[in-house]
């Protein structure tokens, strides 16, 4: 009778360690994901901000030497993060595809300039700076005029503000609500075990004592649950960097070694301090209130 007992006792503190590591992890690898979000929230701004081409277009008359200066001078500038020359017989032949048809046949000549598509810099994707830049690139007098979606670019940038906030905020929110699913998953634990607690206590054994196997046992469970859930992780990112190389997840090593081993401190200092707290509570309790 007592043996079956006994392996009833064990299942039941095997199941009741698997859910509390399942909570943890879980929870731990939800976090995790959403510090890759706001940590890669500018990369995956900037990465929409310099899909943004400003064009350039040059007067027929525009010398080629002037050309090719031009082209010189915008491949070194600061703000430069591509720039391509599409002459307009390349533009001609793009355009015909398009439309499915050659629109010089019934015209008779091209009427498409040259130009330069230019993709900056996201630093320098702002309504002020682009405004500059197109002001100094208008004032050659071989360039017809300067050609870019401003209303998008101040969307974009108004939007990137918005979306910041919002996952800060969202982030601060979750942490708080990872905190009190892990601590309400250790507390049951402790709660199973209050009357060993207070029978420890009553035959002379300290609080510290007391305390010690438990903190040990749950710092354990968090630290595997905090596997688990870096292991999830490490598989995520290992497929949105495969899926979206351009955004270079994996570029910042150090960062993401820092955020993984958060995770993981996270993990144990939660068990940690939800352990103590939840065995000290028990252990201020008289005998009659833990029936409660």
């Amino acid at each position: 009778m007592s043996t079956s007992f006994e392996k009833y006792q064990k299942r039941r503190l095997i199941s009741s360690y698997f859910s509390v590591v399942i909570s943890i992890g879980l929870v731990l690898f939800l976090l995790g994901l959403l510090g890759l979000l706001v940590l890669n929230t500018k990369k995956v701004a900037d990465h929409f901000k310099e899909q943004i081409a400003m064009t350039v277009y040059l007067k027929d008359t525009a010398k080629e030497v002037e050309i090719e200066q031009l082209k010189k001078s915008l491949a070194m500038a600061e703000y430069t993060k591509t720039s391509t020359f599409i002459s307009k017989e390349d533009a001609a032949e793009a355009h015909s595809k398009e439309i499915g048809e050659d629109f010089m046949e019934f015209l008779g000549y091209n009427p498409l300039q040259n130009s330069i598509d230019l993709y900056m810099k996201a630093d320098y994707v702002s309504p002020e700076q682009i405004d500059e830049i197109a002001e100094d690139l208008t004032s050659k007098n071989f360039v017809e005029e300067v050609v870019y979606d401003k209303p998008l670019i101040a969307l974009l940038n108004d939007n990137v503000k918005k979306i910041s906030f919002w996952v800060l905020v969202i982030s601060g929110i979750f942490t708080f609500i990872a905190v009190l699913l892990i601590n309400s998953s250790i507390r049951l634990a402790v709660y199973s075990k209050r009357f060993i607690i207070k029978t420890m206590q009553m035959v002379g054994a300290t609080k510290r004592f007391i305390r010690f196997p438990f903190i040990l046992k749950s710092v354990k469970l968090g630290v595997i649950g905090a596997v688990l859930a870096l292991i999830g992780m490490g598989i995520v990112l290992y497929y949105l960097n495969k899926s979206f190389p351009e955004l270079e997840l994996l570029a910042d090593v150090k960062i993401l070694f820092a955020l993984f081993f958060g995770i993981l401190l996270m993990g144990i200092f939660i068990t940690w301090a939800s352990t103590f707290f939840a065995t000290s509570r028990f252990l201020n309790l008289k005998t009659d209130e833990l029936y409660y």
